[in-house]
């Protein structure tokens, strides 16, 4: 087998798989990789899945699944856009933006939740947002953190002065938290995420 002809039907391998990451929002089981690229035997598959890893189209996470190296759901950064006064429109191409890459610095130690209540509205976190989360980090005073206090959980701003935390709402409607008993810091808020239609 020729280079070419190798690498003609690496990338129509590729091409296969990310449809498929675009149409269903996950990568492909294995069994899965063999149907849609056509072949019945796993080491087949497996012979390619090595191929999309050596040419670094895939890449696997510490669990050992794999993930395509360039998001296909990624998209064009055309320019910026004044939020103050109005100025020109400027539209170029500047960049290439996965959301996922923007927003989450560490995917294997982050997850998502959605927001009830309005507790952190004056953060601009409203009902039905989302919240990435990142466990296992430090929080900084002034940090939004998701916590279990006395048995319940409450995403809150953390604020220790000495050694007092007490965790603070961002809407004057609610008290500070000072824990009674128990306090289990679950992770850090990182970004949020709202859409604006259904």
């Amino acid at each position: 087998m020729s280079f070419m002809k190798v690498k003609r039907t690496l990338q129509d391998v590729e091409k296969k798989i990310t449809a498929f990451f675009r149409d269903q929002g996950r990568m492909p089981t294995y069994s899965e990789i063999a149907e849609i690229i056509g072949v019945r035997s796993k080491s087949v598959v497996h012979f390619w899945v090595a191929k999309l890893l050596s040419a670094g189209i895939l890449q696997k996470d510490a669990k050992g699944f794999l993930f395509l190296r360039r998001n296909p759901r990624a998209l064009k950064l055309a320019g910026e856009v004044c939020a103050g006064f109005p100025s020109p429109a400027e539209e170029e191409l500047r960049d290439i933006i996965s959301f996922d890459e923007y927003l989450i610095r560490n995917p294997e130690t982050s997850f998502l939740l959605s927001v009830t209540g309005d507790s952190m509205i004056e953060a601009g976190i409203r009902e039905k947002d989302l919240v990435i989360v990142e466990k296992n980090k430090e929080p900084q005073n002034g940090d939004i953190i998701l916590a279990e206090v006395d048995g319940n959980w409450t995403m809150k701003y953390f604020r220790r002065r000495g050694k007092m935390v007490t965790l603070e709402a961002a809407n004057t409607k609610y008290s500070p938290i000072i824990p009674r008993a128990d306090l289990r810091i679950a992770g850090v808020i990182t970004a949020v995420v709202r859409k604006y239609y259904k």
